[in-house]
């Protein structure tokens, strides 16, 4: 009986917990959740992707933009700017816990994340570990969001974290739905990503 009992209750935490996680999302728009689910377990397994593109960056201090180059693979990263805003080249490498940043005509710095880093040496508050999601039309999955979805089933605006997120266009990659043209507000910064290029896949496959 006392197993029985024991059982029963890991059940309902079990379910309980599926329960918190399944609410961290709250839906709206004319998308179908059914569907946006589908597209989700099809993206979401995507950890390796090379982006070629352009990002325009507006603060109260400065504004600007520059040319993209983005690769992921799975935990690691090698994000680069160029251009003016990218001060002739910038270079953000690593993977959690172990991150450097280089800056031309400035040096090498590290620290252990993406977002103090940027922080410390650019003056940008920017949510890396959550771009990670963002800019595959996914919400993070650790913190709440608010998704209004499109009539395609696809994410059109994300508010997670005191961000805002628009996702002005799509595009279809090897049978993939990925965006194409981003705009992020938060943290007195305005961020708009246009990606020429996707190369994305699931490593191993």
């Amino acid at each position: 009986m006392r197993f029985a009992t024991f059982l029963l209750a890991s059940l309902l935490l079990t379910l309980s917990g599926c329960s918190r996680f399944a609410t961290q999302e709250q839906l709206s728009g004319s998308g179908q959740a059914s569907s946006w689910q589908s597209h989700k377990q099809q993206i979401t397994p995507v950890d390796a992707w090379q982006i070629n593109g352009k990002i325009g960056i507006r603060s109260e201090k400065e504004s600007g933009s520059a040319v993209l180059f983005w690769l992921q693979r799975q935990d690691y990263f090698d994000i680069r700017l160029s251009g003016p805003l990218g001060q002739g080249s910038t270079r953000l490498i690593g993977r959690q816990g172990a991150v450097s940043l280089e800056i031309a005509n400035r040096g090498t710095f590290q620290a252990t994340s993406a977002k103090e880093l940027m922080q410390q040496q650019l003056g940008w508050s920017l949510p890396v570990e959550h771009l990670l999601w963002w800019v595959r039309g996914l919400p993070a999955p650790y913190s709440k969001s608010k998704l209004q979805l499109d009539s395609n089933s696809l994410l059109a605006k994300l508010e997670q974290d005191q961000w805002q997120v628009e996702y002005l266009s799509y595009r279809t990659e090897n049978n993939l739905q990925l965006p194409e043209r981003i705009k992020l507000s938060g943290a007195g910064l305005n961020i708009t990503l246009v990606i020429k290029e996707w190369q994305a896949r699931q490593l191993g496959q």
